[in-house]
This record gives structure tokens, sequence and C-alpha cells, in this order.
């Protein structure tokens, strides 16, 4: 092999694996599925979302949004909501919107097409069938994308969901999440925060919790409105 080849060789490697990066996990790649991070610029509202859950914490998390009167999306897992149907139950009748988050939250890449279909499929069957909502939207564990998603989403009518700012709060304390969220907050923002910890039992959320509180009011006082993502992405007014 030439020189010349071998190099050019490299260059098609590298480029690849370049795309291959872009798709899994840039929020702005939609070359996996069709997918968005953010609404419109032109209004000012914002959509707060959790994943993860439900979890034995989201009721105290669903008391904060419900005396701020703020409106959220929950992306579940299937097996969470199997073990806390109520509770899932409980994120619809507040007003908020459920979206998938696939069923056991196992990472979707390095698996094949089936594996994607049946972690999805699993998870919309479970909702459907437990919390009494039929997801649109759909959130990647770890907003990692993989071929053979976009099969899945067409399949069960998904749109896929990223985010315009993560609040990193499965680590951070409530100050720095708030600093965090607060920094990088505009117009049509879709914020990705945690009700849940994977599959945990009883996770422990305090500093969300504490989070949330603080920065529902502080983006009222900004101007703007509290929407799910589905009123960020169609708005009705």
């Amino acid at each position: 092999m030439s020189e010349v080849v071998a190099e050019g060789l490299v260059a098609a490697l590298c480029g690849a694996g370049a795309i291959m990066a872009y798709g899994v996990r840039a929020r702005s790649s939609t070359l996996f599925g069709p997918s968005v991070y953010h609404g419109s610029p032109a209004r000012n509202a914002v959509a707060l979302t959790f994943d993860d859950g439900p979890s034995e914490s989201t009721p105290a998390l669903l008391k904060i949004l419900d005396e701020h009167q703020a409106q959220a999306t929950f992306f579940q897992c299937g097996a969470n909501v199997e073990r806390l149907g109520e509770v899932a139950r409980a994120v619809a009748r507040g007003g908020h919107e459920i979206g998938n988050h696939t069923y056991s939250h196992r990472p979707l890449y390095l698996h094949s097409s089936g594996f994607i279909e049946n972690e999805v499929t699993r998870a919309q069957e479970s909702i459907v069938k437990i919390a009494r909502v039929k997801p649109t939207l759909f959130r990647a564990p770890f907003g990692a994308r993989w071929p053979g998603l976009a099969s899945a989403q067409r399949k069960l009518g998904l749109l896929g969901v990223m985010w315009t700012v993560i609040g990193r709060d499965w680590k951070l304390s409530a100050d720095a999440i708030v600093a965090r969220v607060m920094r990088h907050i505009c117009n049509g923002a879709i914020v990705c925060l945690h009700d849940g910890r994977k599959l945990q039992t009883k996770p422990e959320i305090g500093e969300t919790l504490q989070a949330v509180g603080r920065l529902i009011p502080l983006l009222k006082a900004r101007g703007y409105r509290l929407e799910t993502v589905s009123q960020l992405l169609c708005p009705r007014n």
C-alpha cells in the first residue's frame, strides 16, 4: 500500500469516526433519528425536563411544580413505571407530559437494532398501559443515539428530544445547578434534570429539588413561561 493511499485511508477512517461521534452525542444531530434540542427563539418560554423516573422522590418534585404552577416533561423508564405506577399516573394527572426513556436505561450504543427497538417498545407499552398516556417524545439514555433508533422512533411515532442545557444535577450542588442553568438559559431552551437515578430505588435528589424550587421563580422573574416540550415546540398562541 502506497503512502498516499494509506494517508487517504486514515483520513477516511477519521472522518467516519467524527461523523459517528456527531451522530451519537451531538445535541443537534438527526443522523440516527428526528430530534430537537430547543424550541422557538422568538418566544419567552422554556421547558424543564426530568429523566430516569418515576422514583420515590418524584412526588416531592411534583409538589414543588404544583406550588409554582409550572408544567414539565418527564422522560420515564418503563421498568420504573412498572414499579411505581401510581407515581407515573400522578405525573400525568398533574398536567405534565410523559416521554419515553427506554425500558431499562441501558445505553443504546454498541447494541443491535433489535435491542434498541425492544427497549423503546417495552417502555412505550408500559407507559401506555400503566400511566395511561401515549408518549410522542423520546430521550435516549445519556443522550446517546445509535443506528437502528430511527426505525424504532418511526414505528412508535416518537420525536427525539435532546437538551439546550443539562444541569448535571446527579453530581452538582443546588447552587451550581442553578448557576449552570441560568447561565445558559434562553428563549426556547430545553433544560435536562433528573427525578431518578437510572433504576435505583429511593434515589437521593435533594439537590435537584432545592434547585428546581429556586429556578422556577428566577425563570418567571425573567419573563419565561414554563411549558411542556410539546407546548414549547407547538405553541397554541
